[in-house]
């Protein structure tokens, strides 16, 4: 049997290299790699990272690019590929623009296409835009579908989707996280915290001084006022904590996000400013991190796996089952929302600890097992 994983970004990479893995270490399979590098930079260090080299990068990110541009590549580039591969199964992961067109491009050639993480839902399709309607469009697509919890099941079951082609496996981001939190600090990790003014030996530094504030905000509903004012809460939060905490932004590189952010942030106290962290330093820095600020999705799956809080600055979500976990709350883009919420946490050690002992819901780590198992299955029942 013949599996295509294809990615783009550095979130479909983390979650898809242990599938990628146990596909390669399981009997019976050919195991092949397309990215389509929707985020080059971004998606090469996770490739190195976990030793995975693509069969065919297709190298498709360009300045500037328009959804609809990078739609149009993604189809012209990817339909050769499909054609002289001849894969049994196409597999992608989650949302972005590369998930979307790789299901229709593969339905469009009659291979079956398995889809990890399916069945996250908002309800509105322009939050987050466009992930919404790519992840619907790959469901419509998709043969069998990999729900990372109970609740996306659900939303699948409420579109008519088959239970049997519906399988709760974890989210595979889970074990990507377990297996790269074990390595240990490169000079570049150790540099980094000496330069953030922290230690990194004291996960959470709860209980020291200073305390790490880890912040990600990039999403394009939030362009425009909401980054302004996620900005207006970060210098806030900056001024009156001062010397005891430490807010590390890792900026996207969408000029969207840079400018506002480096603007309004660059010359505060306490604020440091970074280029995109690689896979490894970022996961040791939510290792050594208080709290999360974040618009992430992944986020809100991975700091909860490290014992980290996490605020969501969205006005939805298609992870719920963390806030009804308790792991992660939804605070909006206000100012003064953010601030307070923050403020309670960093205060608070009640509610630090109710949020930062709550269960992760997303998975035990074993997630690429369940997968790689069930297309085995698939393959003599479909």
């Amino acid at each position: 049997m013949r599996v295509l994983s294809i990615f783009g970004t550095r979130p479909e990479a983390v979650k898809m290299a242990p599938v990628v893995q146990e596909l390669a270490r399981t009997p019976g399979l050919t195991s092949l790699v397309c990215t389509t590098a929707q985020h080059r930079q971004m998606l090469d260090q996770v490739l190195r990272l976990f030793n995975i080299t693509p069969d065919v990068d297709l190298d498709l990110m360009r300045p500037d690019q328009s959804l609809s541009e990078l739609t149009a590549a993604i189809f012209t580039n990817l339909d050769p590929v499909l054609r002289d591969l001849k894969p049994d199964w196409v597999l992608v992961q989650g949302d972005t623009t590369t998930v979307m067109a790789a299901a229709l491009a593969a339905f469009y050639r009659h291979i079956r296409v398995g889809h990890v993480e399916a069945g996250l839902r908002t309800e509105d399709k322009w939050q987050p835009f466009p992930e919404e309607i790519n992840r619907r469009v790959a469901s419509a697509a998709a043969d069998l579908h990999f729900a990372p919890t109970a609740w996306a099941r659900q939303n699948l079951l409420r579109e008519n989707i088959p239970a049997e082609r519906i399988l709760v496996t974890g989210n595979p981001v889970i074990d990507a996280l377990q297996a790269v939190a074990q390595l240990p600090p490169t000079p570049e990790i150790t540099d980094l915290f000496a330069r953030i003014g922290i230690s990194a030996a004291r996960p959470g530094n709860q209980d020291s001084s200073p305390r790490l504030v880890l912040v990600t905000a990039h999403r394009r509903e939030n362009f425009g006022q909401p980054l302004e004012d996620i900005c207006t809460a970060l210098e806030q939060l900056a001024q009156i904590y001062g010397e005891a905490v430490r807010i590390v932004y890792p900026v996207h590189l969408n000029p969207n996000v840079q400018e506002p952010v480096y603007r309004r942030l660059a010359h505060i106290p306490h604020i440091t400013l970074l280029p995109p962290l690689d896979y490894l330093p970022m996961v040791h820095v939510m290792k050594a991190a208080t709290l999360v600020l974040t618009d992430s999705g992944g986020l809100q799956e991975e700091a909860p796996g490290l014992g980290v809080p996490v605020l969501v600055m969205r006005q939805v979500t298609e992870r719920p089952e963390g806030v009804e976990a308790g792991t992660v709350r939804l605070v909006g883009t206000a100012p003064q929302v953010i601030l307070s919420e923050a403020r309670r946490l960093l205060d608070d050690p009640q509610a630090y600890t109710a949020m930062a002992r709550a269960i992760n819901p997303y998975g035990d780590g074993k997630a690429s097992g369940r997968i790689v198992q069930a297309l085995l299955s698939a393959e003599s029942n479909l």
